[in-house]
């Protein structure tokens, strides 16, 4: 591998890196103020449920902080995936806006219909609208659109610099 190849996947990894922890934190953030009510532990300890089961609600702080690294990792999942793919969704889309908008109602449809009922915590039949709708602007909001924009503004500086 050459140095230059070497270097592109290096920034690329960096990129994915900052940006998960940006999507991840802006999303955590999100899932907080929406749950206010259950406060942080709660929130954190239904994402940990999914490994755990009900058991996780009865684990502590250890289970917090299990929640919070598989929230991080599924943040860092859905960044890469459109860190990498941005190309193709523009090539597709010519928007990035779009891009952001879809990918945070991908990213609701695949987290609600895929990994959630395959985790422990089990398919949620869908009772009301709100959640609904609040959930997919959390992700367009705290996920797609920043993903969608930082990977739009690295396009635009790297075809810049050549």
């Amino acid at each position: 591998m050459s140095t230059i190849t070497t270097k592109k996947n290096n920034k690329i990894f960096l990129n994915i890196l900052w940006i998960g922890l940006l999507t991840g934190t802006l999303d955590g953030i999100g899932a907080v103020i929406w749950a206010y009510k259950l406060g942080p532990v709660i929130v954190f300890q239904f994402i940990a449920s999914g490994a755990f089961g009900k058991a996780a609600f009865q684990g502590g702080m250890q289970m917090f902080w299990w929640g919070v690294a598989f929230h991080y990792f599924i943040a860092y999942a859905f960044t890469a995936i459109l860190y990498v793919a941005y190309p193709s969704f523009y090539k597709f889309f010519r928007n990035k806006y779009l891009i952001g908008l879809e990918y945070g109602l991908i990213t609701w449809i695949i987290m609600n219909f895929i990994v959630v009922p395959i985790s422990k915590i089990g398919f949620q039949p869908i009772r009301h609208v709100v959640p609904i709708i609040i959930g997919i602007a959390i992700l367009i909001i705290c996920v797609g659109m920043p993903i969608a924009l930082i990977a739009d503004w690295k396009k635009k500086k790297a075809l810049i610099t050549k």
